[in-house]
């Protein structure tokens, strides 16, 4: 009797110990926590924690599961352009003077090349203006002619992702995109007056914008739904409310309602703010063959990959990855481009990238999908490549700057990559530890909570940088 109790005892205990392991922590015990604080459960996270240079990870979780890494997808795009092209590769943006010049007056044409600089904004398209006019231009009589062919990408409403058409991250790629597409709405108390001044940057040929607007006592609160805007016609932007006098000056970047007009206002609008004067109009159309009457040349691909990631420029990280299927694979369409990158990886990640589904350059997609141990792979390649430098240093610092700037991790130990959407939450990169531990940090939360759980990545990321309990070494005398 006695021993068959003892055989059913151990039975039972054999058949609860699954379950007893199933119960115990998986992830460190405060990143337990913040997840359910947040009501995210852990089969949602995916985590990769090693030692830079080290063969086995720390920590893995989940670690195989495809997830969308929403804007993590831009260390693929910039870890293989830089690799590819180069930190000091640039853009050329090739200008001619299509007939004579005599007198101040081109009779002829100005045409414009683009070739995908995901740079040419305001101030930089000044400068290219500024060359034409040194080289005696103030009237065109013929039109500004600009060559987009070099990149073929499909036509798609703005507020096709999720519904914000005026948020600048959804516009288009473009061969040459000026200005992202967008004006900078800059809002400025004048008390004495009692109104906010109100100017447009930069100016398009045409559009009014309300010169003020009245101010409003009151807490500096969303005070963008305060000013109860009418963008409703791209031609006449209108505000019915007013701006909190305790906001100071603000800024509201948007992309132009009508992107396909948006080259034609801004180079005419800049033009004649320049007292420059167009007979013709500004217009699509081919470059000649001939060589160019000059260049405009972008800032260095390490300074464009820095914009990129630091601040999630999706719109530059869609014209990266166009010119690498443009540069790399032949043409300038996302097809080319998605070939390219899948290759690249394959090559220099390893044969794990079936796992791998690439949609765009930039991560603005609910397609793309990665697992945490190839973005893993990805941060031990770059550590040991010639880039390495480039690439980390182009990511946000946590608690001093870009996307990273009020994380609460460890100010300045942490550069990590981040990646939001709306049920996206995820951090990629390097952490360093107190005593000189680097370690590689991959963390993905995929959930409808998912961005209420980013305590738990802060978390994450202070346990990965912390150094391991120091061990005294063997007396040899006893």
């Amino acid at each position: 009797m006695k021993v068959t109790i003892r055989f059913w005892a151990v039975l039972a205990g054999a058949a609860l110990l699954p379950l007893a392991q199933a119960a115990l922590p998986v992830l460190p015990p405060e990143v337990e926590a913040a997840l359910r604080r947040a009501d995210v459960p852990r089969e949602a996270v995916a985590v990769v924690v090693q030692d830079v240079g080290a063969s086995r990870p720390r920590l893995a979780w989940q670690a195989d599961q495809p997830v969308n890494p929403a804007s993590l997808t831009k260390l693929l795009t910039t870890y293989a352009a830089l690799d590819l092209l180069g930190p000091a590769w640039t853009w050329s943006t090739p200008v001619w003077l299509q007939g004579s010049v005599a007198d101040g007056v081109l009779d002829g044409s100005l045409v414009i090349k683009g070739t995908g600089d995901p740079k040419l904004v305001v101030e930089r398209l000044w400068l290219l203006l500024r060359r034409v006019q040194q080289l005696g231009v103030r009237e065109i009589r013929g039109d500004i002619v600009l060559d987009r062919s070099a990149f073929s990408v499909p036509e798609q409403n703005p507020a096709d992702f999720d519904g914000e058409a005026l948020r600048p991250y959804n516009v288009r790629a473009d061969a040459l995109l000026l200005n992202y597409k967008s004006v900078v709405l800059s809002f400025t108390p004048d008390a004495a007056r009692g109104q906010a001044l109100v100017a447009a940057e930069p100016p398009l040929a045409g559009q009014r914008v309300d010169a003020s607007v009245p101010l409003l006592p009151g807490a500096c609160n969303d005070w963008r739904a305060g000013l109860k805007a009418d963008f409703g016609d791209p031609m006449r932007l209108r505000f019915a409310g007013g701006f909190p006098a305790s906001c100071g000056e603000k800024s509201w970047p948007i992309a132009h309602a009508d992107p396909k007009r948006y080259n034609e206002l801004v180079l005419a609008g800049l033009w004649r703010e320049m007292g420059g004067r167009l007979a013709g109009s500004v217009r699509d159309g081919p470059a000649p063959s001939t060589p160019p009457s000059f260049e405009l040349v972008s800032p260095a691909l390490a300074e464009v990959v820095r914009d990129i990631n630091k601040f999630s420029n999706n719109t530059m990280a869609q014209q990266l990855f166009l010119t690498l299927g443009l540069t790399q694979g032949g043409a300038g369409t996302p097809e080319a481009a998605r070939e390219v990158v899948r290759r690249w990886a394959a090559e220099r990640l390893g044969a794990d990238t079936g796992a791998l589904v690439i949609d765009n350059g930039s991560g603005l997609s609910r397609e793309t999908r990665v697992s945490a141990r190839l973005l893993a792979r990805l941060l031990q390649s770059a550590w040991a490549s010639p880039v390495m430098s480039e690439l980390m240093s182009s990511m946000p610092v946590s608690g001093l700057d870009g996307t990273l700037r009020r994380s609460k991790a460890p100010a300045g130990r942490a550069h990590l990559k981040t990646g939001s959407l709306r049920d996206v939450a995820g951090v990629a990169g390097y952490v360093l530890s107190p005593g000189g531990r680097r370690s590689v940090l991959v963390a993905v939360i995929n959930h409808p909570n998912a961005n209420a759980a980013r305590p738990a990545l802060d978390a994450l990321a202070q346990w990965a940088m912390t150094d391991p309990p120091t061990v005294a070494p063997p007396d040899p005398y006893r």
